[in-house]
């Protein structure tokens, strides 16, 4: 699976040693190593679209909810850094990045089955306080298990298959996010299952939803484990004319922290303002259009309006996952034609456009037109940077820098976390809807940065 269609070799003067660049892989052996992030999607599209509605089950206010949501990007800035420092040193009979894909799969797995289960668990925990916890625990495995994944596309390409290969993942994502976004819809309104419950109860249909989404997860995570193979050390050694950091544990991440190449502190605010964008649209976009365009009273998440908007919802993040896995197929390609820079800043544009459209729209069908150009900014938001960034890392140090460069998309959401809800209470009087539009203000904003980013030159 992992044919080897052409293998160069190229005289490195400075270090007087021969450096082998990696080989090109089949597209079948990319498609492998990318299966797993369908899986991790999958879970991850069925906590944003329905996260806040579970967390206003069981008790939350709506100003609150960003708060809630801050458990994400606070596990992601701890772990995933520490994830990308330990996989660079690892290596056993898996390997370096999927003993911890594995451990993080398994984690996340039982977290998906138990989060929707917090009200039933009364007894030991509030449900509030219970519901919060399976968050964090399932924001630390899908952490766990997201970072090695990046470093491991990274690790297996050479620079020259960068951009196929984060496209061919974000197509993948695109895939898993649809089937998470429309399971609740599909089993409410294919398979006539309930979707109303008594107060402080998640409904059967999204009940139904975390339990297949969490064997989906963990079948194509095992697909990559054991369809996947990994450079062993001393492959690495030849392949890249970096040496080990001889700094270890925290004082190794601080150096590489104060040491992290330019073009990574440049895409930092790319990341900055695209990530402060996605954090309020997940978060308001469900008591957003409950309340805009389905009219339901704030506070009201027990009424079949509320179930039908909540739904609606996550048939439309959907939509937009669709939308994010088909455009990345042609990115690589637009990439050639406008520069990858030309590339990223076009569709954040589009984005932030579509967002701010959704203030203006009314009737529930039609905002599924702005949900294409959101999927156009998201399939970019998830390849792009990353591609980018790629090319001017040292491999050794890639998986460590892989999990600093999600310092520049947990450190926005920390920052909407602890602002957004005061900013929509006492700026916008409670009206979630200019949460969304702040969020398209903010893509353009990341266009613009994207603009000024120097990218290395390709090898």
């Amino acid at each position: 699976m992992d044919t080897i269609l052409e293998k160069e070799e190229v005289l490195d003067v400075k270090e007087t040693k021969v450096v082998r660049e990696k080989p090109r892989l089949t597209n079948a052996a990319i498609w492998n190593m990318s299966v797993g992030f369908f899986g991790i999607q999958t879970g991850f599209a069925l906590q944003n679209g329905n996260a806040s509605r579970i967390l206003q089950i069981f008790g939350a206010n709506v100003e609150h909810l960003p708060l809630f949501w801050l458990a994400a990007p606070l596990t992601g800035m701890i772990v995933q850094p520490i994830i990308g420092h330990m996989s660079d040193r690892t290596w056993n009979k898996l390997g370096r990045r999927r003993p911890f894909i594995l451990f993080g799969a398994l984690i996340t797995t039982l977290a998906l089955i138990f989060l929707p289960h917090s009200g039933g668990l009364a007894s030991i925990l509030p449900p509030l306080l219970m519901g919060a916890g399976m968050l964090m625990l399932m924001d630390t495995s899908i952490n766990i298990t997201m970072e090695p994944f990046r470093a491991l596309v990274a690790d297996n390409l050479p620079a020259s298959q960068y951009s196929k290969g984060f496209a061919i993942q974000t197509c993948l994502i695109g895939i898993g996010a649809l089937i998470g976004s429309w399971m609740p819809f599909f089993f409410a309104e294919y398979c006539n299952v309930s979707k109303t419950a008594p107060d402080g109860y998640v409904p059967d249909n999204v009940l139904y939803s975390f339990y297949v989404g969490a064997a989906i997860l963990l079948v194509a995570i095992l697909w990559t484990v054991f369809t996947t193979k990994e450079y062993p050390p001393e492959e690495v050694s030849v392949t890249s004319k970096d040496t080990q950091d001889e700094h270890k544990g925290a004082k190794g991440i601080w150096n590489d922290l104060k040491n992290m190449p330019k073009a990574m502190r440049e895409l930092g605010w790319v990341q900055f303002f695209s990530w402060f964008a996605l954090f309020s649209m997940w978060v308001f976009t469900t008591p957003a259009i409950a309340e805009h365009v389905y009219k339901v009273p704030s506070g009201d998440t027990s009424s079949a309006a509320y179930a039908d908007a909540g739904n609606w919802v996550s048939f439309l993040f959907g939509i937009y996952n669709v939308v994010s896995a088909v455009y990345a197929l042609f990115l690589p390609k637009i990439a050639e034609r406008l520069g990858k820079k030309g590339a990223h800043a076009l569709s954040l544009v589009i984005g932030g456009v579509s967002l701010v459209s959704i203030y203006f729209i009314v009737n529930p069908t039609m905002l599924i037109v702005p949900m294409i150009g959101i999927g156009i900014a998201w399939g970019s938001i998830l390849s792009m940077p990353y591609s980018m960034l790629s090319a001017s890392l040292p491999p050794k140090k890639m998986g460590i820098y892989m999990g600093l460069f999600n310092f520049f998309i947990t450190l926005p959401q920390i920052c909407n976390g602890i602002l957004g809800g005061l900013i929509v209470k006492y700026f916008f009087h409670d009206k979630s809807i200019m949460a969304i539009v702040m969020a398209g203000a903010f893509l353009i904003l990341g266009a613009i940065a994207t603009m000024r980013v120097k990218e290395a030159k390709q090898k």
